[in-house]
């Protein structure tokens, strides 16, 4: 088994919302969590068109409706479920997804490596 660490309680993002995370020690790249009902989808904080982080402000990853992940220095819009960018410049592109678990006492955890 992998070397994991954990990220937050899922009940610490609320539902519908997301939140920033710092990434494995030592990186400059940091990951977040879009939480959508009992699930949870993690991703590396970079666009795909120019490794920017996606906010502009802290835990700002969603457009305006919740419904899409949103780069804010392109605008380009990303499948919360998967990751896959649907407009934008790098349409056809998607977000680098991190394996994730809710343990039972509702603990998400990562790899320990994530987002290095």
């Amino acid at each position: 088994m992998t070397d994991e660490r954990r990220l937050c309680r899922l009940d610490e993002i609320p539902d519908g919302q997301a939140r920033g995370f710092p990434g494995a020690a030592g990186s400059f790249i940091g990951l977040f969590a879009v939480r959508r009902g009992g699930a949870v989808h993690v991703y590396v904080n970079s666009c795909p068109h120019v490794g920017v982080a996606l906010e502009m402000m802290p835990d700002r990853f969603l457009d305006g409706a919740g419904e899409h992940i949103l780069c804010a220095v392109h605008g380009a819009r990303f499948q919360v479920e998967d990751g896959f960018c649907i407009s934008g410049p790098c349409a056809g592109d998607s977000l680098e997804a991190v394996p994730a678990r809710i343990d039972a006492e509702g603990a998400v955890w990562v790899p320990a490596d994530a987002g290095a």
